[in-house]
């Protein structure tokens, strides 16, 4: 019953997660008037301070552990490094117009995060889960082989958060104290960029604006919630499960990027989606009746 409980919950936690992740586009795309990298840099200062300040509040003895520790600390830098390429490269292809190829970053992800279950964590897949998994992936496949050009955007997206994905599983780490550590690593080049780098006149007067400031501070409360929750479904449920939850973000930002900002969907995209969707379909309704016997 405790395993029940436990996979329920990170469900739970996995799902709210990447719901915030689908619509985190409509967000980013009020900086379209800032770079990408300024942006970035904001967005982990401020994800930084959030985290900081809720660890201090209530775990601070793993900060204690985790930033006395040499290998923890290397560890938690490598994962801060991946997360800050996965969030400059995203909110690159957000204000550049190419959501729709972020989305795909995040449809190929989840194969990643299968594969690498698989390979460095032993984990199985029943025949249902299987074939899921191979109807995702002819979709994914389709969709790349027939996209156009190298969607090298999408490749970094997947691979970044993929092994990000991974290393958390490994480490098994608590979630709130390990954020905390990867962004504080990062924050210092944060700042020397904005400090130091971030010279545009234009992009100095936007973020002057109360508004944008503000959104820009509110930056680092929507990066640090997901993430924690992400966190904490890493370690009640497979990899493989998070794998297929990964899809819930990809087809919120698709549809954002069709409807909201009017992005191209081709015969291509609807073949390739189709397979992905199935896959979906198939592999949540087996998960569903798992749970529902088990109960």
């Amino acid at each position: 019953m405790k395993t029940v409980s436990q996979n329920t919950q990170g469900i739970f936690y996995i799902t709210i997660a990447y719901v915030i992740w689908g619509i985190l586009p409509v967000f980013w795309k009020q900086f379209d008037m800032i770079p990408a990298v300024n942006v970035l840099a904001h967005r982990i200062l401020w994800a930084s301070v959030f985290s900081l300040a809720l660890s201090l509040l209530k775990k601070r003895e793993y900060l204690r552990k985790y930033f006395s520790n040499p290998k923890s600390l290397v560890r938690l830098a490598v994962t801060g490094m991946l997360l800050s390429v996965n969030w400059g490269v995203f909110i690159y292809a957000v204000n550049s117009g190419q959501i729709v190829e972020a989305a795909l970053g995040y449809f190929i992800n989840p194969l990643i995060s299968i594969v690498l279950g698989m390979i460095f964590l032993g984990e199985k897949l029943n025949k249902t889960q299987l074939a899921a998994f191979l109807l995702a992936m002819a979709g994914v496949a389709y969709l790349t082989i027939n996209y156009g050009h190298f969607p090298w955007m999408a490749i970094i997206l997947a691979l970044t958060f993929g092994f990000y994905g991974l290393l958390k599983k490994k480490m098994n780490y608590d979630s709130m104290s390990a954020l905390t550590v990867e962004t504080t690593l990062i924050a210092p080049i944060a700042l020397a960029y904005l400090i130091f780098g971030a010279s545009d006149a234009g992009t100095t007067a936007a973020t002057h604006q109360f508004s944008v400031a503000f959104m820009l501070v509110l930056a680092g409360i929507v990066t640090a919630l997901p993430l924690y929750w992400f966190g904490i479904a890493t370690a009640k449920i497979p990899l493989y499960s998070i794998g297929f939850f990964q899809y819930i973000a990809p087809i919120i930002n698709l549809f954002i990027g069709l409807y909201i900002y009017h992005e191209a969907f081709t015969i291509t995209h609807a073949i390739s989606f189709s397979f992905i969707w199935a896959g979906l379909a198939l592999y949540i309704g087996n998960i569903t009746y798992k749970i529902v016997v088990s109960g």
